[in-house]
């Protein structure tokens, strides 16, 4: 009986506009390969994919009480295999981010971002949803803070920039009000002037990208480079695109790294405006099936964890679409499904088997 009930309570509309979305991942990587070193990538995407499946029915399985009573304990790993990374990482263009195990590379840090939705939505949890006061906030910024600095460290702005929407939505899920509110957001601005002014914390190179978006045409063969040939891309595909494998940006490799980061963009070229609006319809409906999955979870725990989920795939997804149209400075963070990417493949499978977890116990008392 239990087992009938789990079959169908599990969420398949939301399962069957995620594969939606893979199904349109490898075909674009197919096509945005297909006349580079990367060719073969789209099966390697496709294998990522199903152990994403198979590892998101496992932890639909699991109860969600019990990944929380465990998560101080992965909180504590994650944070030894952050430091592990600096000290014997593979380095690859200067930065540190993975580990090699044999003949696969681990990156800790897109698993960190599952530990933390849980580790923050059961310190959220525990306080009951109250009026925060100024203590507990300061726990819950040094909570998500200090894997944030190693990841910094690396360095790993994109990804690290990818934990702050967690503690935000929890913040306001947990009971903040808006005097601590505007308390934070006017230290925040003053914390990134500082910042950006000492000339310690951000390196040349993410100055430069982070400016780079606003006027691109100042240095095309420098900073402006990524952004001008994204949006060119996105520009040629006009209304409905010029065909699969017929992108000339794509095609011409003008378009860097167009099966990861900038895959939007080569979409966009290939399939106009009509298929990304489809894409962007696809994450829509997604993102909201999670919040009406949250708005019906059995406790605020379940809650939290779902709605932590949300806040990182739509930062992900803004700053993604954002970057590839202009709008965004080009930080390296991919686009949940469509990337390629081992790492960010299973962390947003597994993100989603815990969302899946919560609605199937909903009913649970």
């Amino acid at each position: 009986m239990r087992r009938f009930l789990s079959f169908r309570d599990f969420d398949w509309v939301l399962l069957l506009m995620v594969l939606a979305l893979c199904v349109v991942s490898v075909a674009e990587i197919y096509s945005a390969t297909l006349h580079t070193k990367y060719l073969g990538f789209d099966k390697k995407q496709v294998y990522w994919i199903l152990g994403g499946l198979a590892a998101m029915l496992v932890f639909a399985r699991i109860d969600y009480h019990k990944l929380i009573d465990w998560v101080p304990w992965a909180y504590g790993v994650c944070l030894v295999s952050l430091v592990a990374v600096k000290v014997v990482g593979v380095k690859v263009l200067g930065a540190r981010r993975w580990i090699k195990i044999g003949p696969m590379h681990f990156q800790p840090s897109e698993w960190v971002k599952l530990i933390l939705i849980l580790m923050v939505a059961r310190y959220f949890a525990n306080l009951g949803g109250r009026s925060l006061s100024w203590k507990e906030i300061f726990k819950a910024f040094a909570l998500v803070g200090v894997p944030m600095l190693l990841v910094l460290a690396q360095p790993d702005m994109g990804t690290a920039l990818t934990y702050s929407p967690v503690l935000i939505a929890g913040l306001f899920l947990g009971g903040i009000n808006w005097r601590q509110s505007l308390v934070l957001m006017t230290a925040g601005l003053v914390l990134v002037v500082g910042a950006w002014n000492s000339g310690k914390v951000l390196k040349p190179y993410q100055k430069a990208r982070l400016t780079g978006f606003i006027n691109p045409d100042n240095d095309p063969k420098g900073a402006g480079y990524q952004v001008l040939q994204a949006k060119i891309a996105v520009g040629a595909g006009g209304i409905w695109g010029k065909g699969a494998e017929k992108g000339t940006q794509t095609q011409g490799a003008f378009i860097p790294i167009p099966h990861a980061d900038f895959i939007f963009a080569a979409f966009s070229e290939e399939h106009g405006f009509v298929g990304a609006i489809v894409v962007l319809l696809l994450y829509f409906f997604v993102l909201m099936r999670l919040i009406q999955n949250a708005q019906t979870a059995a406790d605020l725990s379940g809650s939290l964890i779902i709605m932590g989920i949300v806040a990182v795939l739509t930062f992900q997804i803004m700053v993604n679409v954002g970057m590839v149209i202009g709008f965004m400075p080009v930080t390296g963070i991919p686009l949940p499904l469509m990337s390629y990417g081992g790492s960010s493949v299973l962390f947003t499978f597994l993100a989603l088997g815990v969302a899946m977890n919560v609605r199937m116990r909903r009913f649970v008392n």
